[in-house]
Order: C-alpha cells, then sequence, then structure tokens
C-alpha cells in the first residue's frame, strides 16, 4: 500500500506541503528585483512611506510570502510608516472594524441600531448631538417583520424625510452564506459606512461539534475580516448573561470569551429598573474606555447622550429623588427628606446610608447629608472637539473621545488598519 511519501509515483494526487515547494521558490527569487513586495490601496486607505525591506541574501518563506501579502514588517518599517485615520460611523464611539453591543433583552437595543442607522443614511446627529458623515447602511433586523419595522421607522423619523440609503432585510443565511451576500452587498456600495446585524445568534453557524469558544471566535472572526476588508463598521448585537457581574461589566456577555475577543470594540448597554435611563460601557481597539448615559425619549422612541454625569443614569428612582432634593436643600435630616419626597422615613434612611456608602452623596455624620463634593462620574463628559481640524459650520462638533490625539489615534488604532488585516489562514494554508 502507497504511503504518504509517494508523492513521485506516476499517477499520484499527492501534491506536495505548500510549505516545501513556497520555501524554494522563496530562496531562488529573493534575489531578484522582481520579488519585492507589492501593496494594494483598499477601500479604506493604504500606509505609505514604508521604506523598502532590507536587501539580503535570502528571504525566509515566511517573510517572502507575509511581504507580499502585507502582513511582515520590522519595527524600523512599521515606526516609519504612515497609515490612514481610522474611519468612524459614529465619531469616537463606532469605528471601523467589528463592534459588538451587548444588552439585556427588551432594554432598547433595536431601537438603539435603529437610531444609529437612520443618523448615517441621513448624515445627521447620532444620539441627538454627534455629527455624523452621510454614508449607506445596511440594517438586518432578523427579529423583526416589515410591518413592525415600517412602525419603529415612522416613530423615529417623525416628520423627517425617509433616507434612501438606509437598506433593510429581515432574512440572512447562516455563517458563510452571509458573509459571501453581505459581502457582495458592501462591493455594490462602496459608500457604506455601517452594518448592521441585529442579532447576532441568528447568522452564526449552528453546532458541528467544536467546543464554544472555538466556534464564537471563528464566527466573529469571520465578520471582522469582512469590516476589515471594506473598511466599515459592523455592529454585532448580542445578549448579556442573566448573572450580573459587579467587578467587570464585560463578563456579562453571554457565551464564551471567544465573541468578546475577535472584537475590536465590546459596547455594553445596561438600563437601571423603572426608569429611562441607561449607562452604556464602552471599550475598545481603537476607541477609550468610557462610560456614557443615555437617556430613552419615549415620544420620538429614540436614545440620546445625556448631558448630566453618567452615574445618575443607573440611580434608581428613589435615589434620584433623594439627590434631586438635596442638591436644593443641602443639609436635611433624613425626616425632612421623607417628609418632603413623600418617601417613607425607613426606606430614606436606608437609601442615604446606602448613597454615602457608593460616595453618592455625603453626610457630617450628625445625621445631614450633602451632593457629593466630587463629580458622581470620573469619565469625561462629552465635549467640543473639531474633525479633521475643520469645524463644522458654526456649531462645534461633538466628540466622545477627548483622550484622542490631534491624529485622531487613541494609541491602538494600527489593530485594525489595511497593513494588520489578518490574512493568515489565506496565505498559509
Amino acid at each position: 500500500m502507497p504511503t504518504s511519501c509517494s508523492s513521485s509515483r506516476s499517477g499520484s494526487t499527492h501534491r506536495p506541503k505548500p510549505w516545501t515547494s513556497y520555501a524554494a521558490r522563496a530562496n531562488t527569487s529573493a534575489r531578484s528585483p522582481s520579488s519585492a513586495p507589492t501593496r494594494t490601496p483598499s477601500r479604506a486607505g493604504s500606509p505609505s512611506s514604508a521604506p523598502k525591506p532590507p536587501r539580503r541574501a535570502t528571504l525566509s518563506a515566511l517573510e517572502q510570502r507575509g511581504r507580499e501579502h502585507g502582513c511582515y514588517f520590522t519595527a524600523a518599517e512599521l515606526v516609519a510608516t504612515t497609515f490612514p485615520e481610522p474611519r468612524w460611523a459614529v465619531p469616537g464611539l463606532i469605528a471601523e472594524g467589528l463592534n459588538l453591543l451587548v444588552g439585556s433583552p427588551k432594554l432598547g437595543k433595536s431601537w438603539l441600531v435603529l437610531g444609529l442607522g437612520v443618523a448615517i443614511a441621513s448624515g445627521g446627529r447620532a444620539l441627538g448631538k454627534i455629527p455624523v458623515e452621510k454614508g449607506s447602511v445596511l440594517y438586518a433586523a432578523l427579529e423583526d417583520t416589515p410591518r413592525r419595522l415600517k412602525g419603529r421607522l415612522k416613530a423615529v423619523l417623525a416628520d423627517e424625510p425617509v433616507p434612501d440609503d438606509l437598506h433593510i432585510t429581515t432574512l440572512l443565511p447562516r455563517g458563510q452564506d452571509m458573509i459571501e451576500l453581505v459581502n457582495d452587498w458592501l462591493d455594490a456600495h462602496t459608500d457604506a459606512r455601517l452594518v448592521v446585524i441585529d442579532v447576532l445568534r441568528k447568522v452564526t453557524p449552528r453546532s458541528d461539534g467544536r467546543n464554544a469558544y472555538e466556534a464564537d471566535y471563528d464566527a466573529m472572526t469571520a465578520l471582522k475580516r469582512l469590516a476589515d476588508k471594506h473598511g466599515v463598521a459592523v455592529i454585532a448585537v448580542h445578549h448579556t448573561r442573566k448573572m450580573a457581574d459587579e467587578t467587570d461589566v464585560f463578563n456579562e456577555v453571554s457565551g464564551s470569551t471567544g465573541l468578546t475577543g475577535a472584537a475590536d470594540a465590546i459596547l455594553i448597554a445596561k438600563r437601571a429598573r423603572n426608569t429611562a435611563e441607561a449607562v452604556l460601557h464602552v471599550t475598545g481597539r481603537d476607541v477609550t474606555e468610557h462610560e456614557y448615559g443615555l437617556t430613552w425619549h419615549a415620544d420620538s422612541c429614540t436614545w440620546a447622550l445625556l448631558d448630566e454625569p453618567v452615574a445618575l443614569a443607573s440611580m434608581g428612582s428613589t435615589r434620584r429623588k433623594v439627590l434631586s432634593w438635596l442638591t436644593e436643600h443641602e443639609g436635611d435630616t433624613p425626616t425632612q427628606i421623607s417628609e418632603a419626597t413623600g418617601i417613607s422615613l425607613t426606606t430614606v434612611k436606608q437609601t442615604v446610608r446606602r448613597m454615602v456608602d457608593d460616595r453618592q452623596l455625603d453626610t457630617d455624620g450628625q445625621g445631614h447629608y450633602f451632593p457629593p463634593t466630587q463629580s458622581l462620574s470620573p469619565v469625561s463628559p462629552v465635549s467640543p472637539m473639531q474633525v479633521n481640524g475643520t469645524p463644522s459650520g458654526d456649531s462645534p462638533v461633538t466628540s466622545l473621545s477627548p483622550a484622542l490625539t490631534s491624529n485622531g489615534d487613541s494609541g491602538d488604532s494600527g489593530d485594525t488598519q489595511p497593513l494588520l488585516t489578518l490574512v493568515t489562514e489565506e496565505i498559509y494554508p
């Protein structure tokens, strides 16, 4: 019986391993000037001013093939390369790449992404405050019907015109079939800035026997490659798990760490019970870690950024009443607070004690309570900022990332640049 080493026999269909054949070609072609690496510009922009690789007698197969595909370089070459700035779907909040938006069921995630899609397709303001660049949007509303979507669109748009560049589908296949369809749509809409998958579990492949981490990571990696290839932002909507984690909110993502590990950014929305406010926790490669307060406008069915400290968004109604009263009546006692607000004295006593423990109130230790002397939130508020050095008309442009440098780099922007696109499986069989 022939063995795997019998590839030289006549009629054998066995092919030599790619590493073997390629290494031979690399060593014989390394001396040829025609083997210099080339880089193909992508829609998201391409690096420039990179120095030529050093001339050596031979190049390893790893280096030769890596240079041909723009994913191998020395530290000196990388530092000398000029990269395009990240493209933002929502400046300071949603960058190009894969963004995982997570929240509990019925929190309002679908309203949130629909509002973002309308703003971008219209070239308006996201979350009621942030000017966004106009571009095509694909919204895959996989848990909604056309009738429900029509009602939601009318509620969000109110009297505004319907944007022509907002494209909606209520059905997508799973796995690679979905990737190919969305890739084809992006090829046909070169001005696209955002793709929304609502929800992620509707498009991930069904279990094939692999462990959860591998399955989750592979599914997310496929979406990330799609986003990187076209230089667009992809938002995958997902759910939190039932058990809260008081130590790290990002541990509340349902599923394995393969989901969060492959994402470029994670956004977790948490809403206090019986309130219209929510806190949006954000972390990622191109965004500075922050928390932002959101408020729900029931009249327009939209989410908007809060102007007040973010800590208020996580307060229940009782705490908010107590804080509101003490802001105007500093030094009141629990009895005075109870009489003024109508909250029972027992509840007031418990509430002020817990608010002091949470640094939401101060006390003199004699039964008198005061608003906190320091800000309720260490997070910088939303601040006016110029985009690309040019003001937008007479009104300042709002940026969510005051920590960004003047070139728009948060210190990690290289992780999603075209030169660093993950292409390992495509070029290394």
